[in-house]
């Protein structure tokens, strides 16, 4: 409910349509403002950092490399500092280095089919463009999807090892928000998922858009999806959280539901949901990870889910 009230409380009011000064052939409407040339400009660099004859790399696959990496680099400190405190931990360093590569798997393939199933189900009838990454890059994913990708590869690895599901799932919850503030940094080098027009003294032009004056939405939640949810989870860890199953988990989901949410109101929608309006899809696929986190934060707060009991 509370993100429903969140959704349905924004102000989605149209704001005054905005335009840089300079030659351009593109047709605006009447109710047009020019604004000051020297607003930012994105994309202000290549979207390719490096390319060596056929083979490039881009920001995004730095993202989500860098984000990947750095997440298991957190995790076995956090496993071995755990290990020093309760011997019987369920997680090891070598049952995370084993998680890896069925990590790296789920977020490809299941941001990839996320990302065709809720925003592009027309690919559903050329299967081939699915698989094929070399046209218009690994941008075409999903988080959603990634996500369920991960939940299922990690509730397969868990009854494959006899391992607790929570307790991994805790782990990858933590350091989630890596990956995600990262992969947002790369949407915005790229000028890609823009902000609603606005006449913010802080608003850039997404020159892929068009030549108006827009919230830096992929900031916005590079902040509120990662930086801030990475701080929150730090200090739960720092209280022991670690050792309640499902309190991270929960939290993750709770608090990405509703960084989301807020983000969204910013961000120029990709799709709208009639019966949801004036919501978002963004914001509808993110309300169930809110009821879910709220559930597993009482259940573990009540004391459900304590490691060894």
């Amino acid at each position: 409910m509370l993100v429903f009230a969140f959704a349905t409380c924004y102000p989605f009011r149209p704001l005054p349509t905005l335009k840089v000064k300079g030659a351009c052939t593109k047709t605006f409407r009447d109710d047009e403002i020019p604004v000051n040339t020297d607003l930012f400009a994105t994309p202000f660099i290549s979207p390719i950092l490096l390319q060596i004859g056929p083979f490039s790399v881009t920001w995004y696959a730095l993202a989500y490399l860098v984000g990947i990496l750095g997440g298991w680099i957190v995790l076995t400190r956090v496993v071995t500092q755990r290990a020093k405190i309760e011997p019987l931990y369920p997680i090891t360093r070598e049952l995370l280095d084993d998680f890896l590569i069925y990590a790296v798997v789920a977020v490809v393939l299941g941001g990839r089919l996320g990302y065709v199933l809720f925003y592009a189900p027309h690919l559903l009838a050329r299967p081939i463009e699915i698989i094929n990454f070399w046209e218009g890059g690994i941008q075409g994913m999903s988080f959603h999807g990634g996500m369920a990708g991960v939940v299922i590869a990690a509730l397969l690895f868990s009854r494959k090892r006899k391992i607790p599901p929570l307790c991994l799932a805790d782990l990858l919850a933590l350091v989630t928000p890596i990956g995600i503030g990262l992969v947002r940094c790369a949407n915005f080098i790229n000028g890609e998922l823009w902000g609603r027009v606005t006449d913010v003294p802080w608003a850039v032009v997404f020159t892929r858009a068009d030549l108006l004056a827009r919230h830096p939405s992929p900031l916005y939640e590079a902040v509120l999806e990662g930086a801030l949810l990475l701080a929150v989870q730090l200090v739960l860890v720092r209280k022991g959280a670690i050792g309640h199953r499902g309190r991270l988990t929960g939290t993750f989901f709770l608090g990405y539901g509703l960084a989301r949410s807020v983000a969204e109101g910013f961000r120029e929608p990709e799709h709208w949901i009639e019966a949801f309006a004036p919501a978002t899809y963004g914001m509808v696929l993110s309300w169930p990870l809110v009821i879910v986190g709220a559930g597993l934060l009482i259940w573990s707060l009540r004391g459900g889910g304590r490691v060894g009991a």
